[in-house]
Order: C-alpha cells, then structure tokens, then sequence
C-alpha cells in the first residue's frame, strides 16, 4: 500500500513500525526520521507533527481502498455495498493492525491528537460512503455520516483484537450494525417524507383558506324598485329587509 521510494511513505512506515514496536506517545521526529533514513530536514518537508503522519496513513488506505473498489455496483443492496467498502478497508489495514492497536491506545491519553484523527476519520468515511454509491449530502447524508462514524469506530475495536485470518467476529459485527443503521435511517426517511407531506398539505389547506386582500370593493347594495313608495325600508335578496334591525 505504502509506496517505499517516496520520503513521505518511508516516514509513515518507519513511524508505524516503531510504534507497532514501543508505542505512540514515546516516540520521538529525530527516531522517525532516522528509521525512515532521512535527516529532519527531509522529513520536515513532508510533515510538520507526528498527528500528520497517522492522517496521512489514513489518507493512503483512503487511496488504497478507492482503487480497490472501483465504481459501485448499481445492482446491489446499499448495505452490502457498504460493507464490501469497509470489509476491504481493513484488509488494507490488516499488516498494520499492531502499530494502529498500539496507537489507539496511547491517544486515549492524548486529546489534542484523537482530535485530529477523529476529523481525519470523519474525511475518510465520507468517501467510504461515496464508494459505496451512497449519498452523505442532505439532510440524510447529514444522518448518515455521523452514524456510520459510530458504527465504524465500534466495529474498528472488535477488528484490533480479532485475530482470525477470515475476520469472522469484525464481520458479524460490521454485518449485524449496518443492519440496525439501515432500519433506522428507512424510519427517518419515512418521517421526512410524511413531513414533506403535512407541509405540503398545510401549504395547499392556506391557500383555499386566504382571505380577500384589504382594499376590495364592497358589494353594491340593491337598488329599490322604481314603483316601490318613498320611506319604505329598501329590500335584499327575497325581499328581505336589508337596514338596521328593530330594537326590542
């Protein structure tokens, strides 16, 4: 995955190695560099803080599984293409899996640093859902994004400590969690929509119901028949007497 004739590559390797070895939080720029064969100045050209290389990593297994992927499958269920897209993500992974082990738990100690890698991750996700042909823009994708963080950083646990080559455990629980997700984002999409249709009701219910806009003319009141006798009350419609009423 990792190109070795970039000095970018070289550093990342090098600093996993030693952390898959001693550790995150022990490490120094000086041993990175020296691992990778390359003095500070070199590696200051490619990074400026050890949290960039861990989101440069991220950013090669983003590449890695994008090519691997390809265009999504327009014949298959969402679901499945999301987890083929994950499932390939940590088959990528997986020569690392004892640095990023190690890794993870040093940051626990480190807010400033899972900070950056939480964006980091957030970036990446949102193109693990774009390779699996599934929107993360809209109100929906606004849904999405985050609950898929959710599920990946949960399944990403179980990957750390699930040994057996065929990943049996990461992919029940990958398998059972976007199963859960997929129902719970058709009952927000049914909600949108019934929603979208009370507005759109409400909407049309006003519009019959506007009143007349101020400024209109009053009706003309009916003119008296010409034979009727002068002081006689004029008359409406059916004869009925339209001026004031009689007090009691």
């Amino acid at each position: 995955m990792l190109d070795q004739t970039t000095a970018r590559s070289k550093i990342i390797d090098a600093a996993l190695k030693l952390a898959a070895e001693r550790g995150w939080s022990g490490l120094s720029l000086d041993e990175i560099a020296a691992t990778a064969g390359l003095n500070l100045a070199e590696f200051r050209r490619e990074f400026h803080a050890k949290a960039q290389i861990l989101s440069a990593f991220t950013r090669a297994v983003d590449d890695a599984v994008l090519a691997r992927i390809g265009r999504p499958d327009a014949g298959a269920v969402p679901r499945d293409r999301l987890f083929d897209v994950l499932m390939t993500r940590f088959e990528v992974m997986a020569p690392y899996r004892q640095a990023l082990r190690r890794i993870l738990s040093d940051l626990r100690y480190r807010p400033g640093e899972s900070l950056v890698q939480f964006g980091a991750a957030g970036h990446s996700l949102y193109w693990m859902l774009a390779a699996a042909g599934i929107d993360a823009e809209g109100p929906r994708g606004a849904f999405r994004l985050p609950g898929l963080m959710g599920i990946y950083a949960r399944v990403f646990d179980i990957w750390l400590e699930d040994d057996d080559p065929g990943m049996a455990r990461t992919m029940a629980a990958l398998d059972s969690r976007l199963r859960r997700a997929e129902r719970m984002v058709q009952r927000v999409g049914d909600m949108l929509a019934a929603a979208g249709q009370m507005f759109s009701s409400l909407k049309t219910h006003k519009h019959r119901r506007e009143p007349e806009p101020a400024g209109a003319p009053a009706p003309e009141a009916t003119a008296a028949p010409a034979n009727q006798p002068p002081g006689t009350p004029p008359t409406g419609p059916a004869g009925t007497e339209s001026g004031p009423l009689p007090a009691v």
